[in-house]
């Protein structure tokens, strides 16, 4: 990791109004006290299961996963997230202790503020603590309904549903480079490493799909929408 000298600050972020909008500039400048910006290489792990929560953590620029270690040293990927994403969030009025760890997928950029320092402003301001509480929400339907999603679905609507949510959500075209590798696909929606690498030949010979390595353009997007919907 490498810490990173910023010009601007929190009143000039463009993504203030997701959740600092209710905070004053009195308050803004409070944060800036111990606001501190690391950039990580892909690869790079920014905190393991069961270190405590000292930060709150505010992606900029890439992407993380939010996975934890089951028996045998395998992982299970929670969920994959962007920029403008809070990643402490889910654990760190619930905690002290992280229940998950988190990684970097791509190269990546986090904005870092004194865990107490959310706190005292949460206590201070009722509605600066009521989007926090929204944001929760939010992320947590996400994680509920996603893997409702990819539960429901057979193998090829799985990694249909995947492929989508990076073209659409992620990266917003149908040519992109897969942040993850084929057995953490298999992690984040629950197949084993076989049957990811199976599907995508089969969706790559019906011409679905063109793979190069980590090179994905998606050919037919109907097609894709089609086993996706049915599953």
């Amino acid at each position: 990791m490498k810490y990173i000298n910023t010009v601007s600050g929190c009143k000039n972020c463009p993504y203030r109004a997701l959740i600092f909008g209710s905070l004053d500039n009195k308050e803004l400048d409070f944060l800036e006290k111990t606001r501190k910006e690391i950039f990580y290489k892909k690869g790079d792990v920014l905190t393991k299961e069961g270190t405590s929560i000292n930060e709150f953590l505010y992606l900029k620029t890439g992407l993380l996963k939010v996975y934890k270690t089951r028996a045998g040293n395998k992982t299970h990927i929670i969920r994959i997230a962007g920029p403008s994403d809070f990643v402490s969030l889910l654990s760190m009025f619930s905690n002290d202790k992280y229940k998950y760890s988190i990684a970097a997928i791509e190269d990546t950029t986090v904005c870092v503020v004194d865990s107490e320092s959310i706190k005292f402003l949460a206590k201070s301001n009722g509605e600066f603590a009521l989007e926090l509480m929204k944001r929760m929400s939010y992320t947590y339907d996400e994680i509920i309904d996603s893997t409702y999603r990819i539960r429901q679905k057979h193998l090829r609507g799985r990694i249909a549903y995947i492929l989508l949510y990076f073209a659409q959500k992620v990266y917003r075209q149908n040519r992109f480079e897969l942040p993850i590798s084929r057995r953490e696909i298999g992690e984040l929606i629950n197949m084993t490493t076989e049957n990811v690498i199976r599907i995508l030949s089969e969706f790559r010979k019906d011409q679905i799909i063109f793979i190069d390595g980590k090179i994905i353009e998606i050919k037919d997007i109907e097609r894709l929408e089609r086993i996706k919907k049915i599953g």
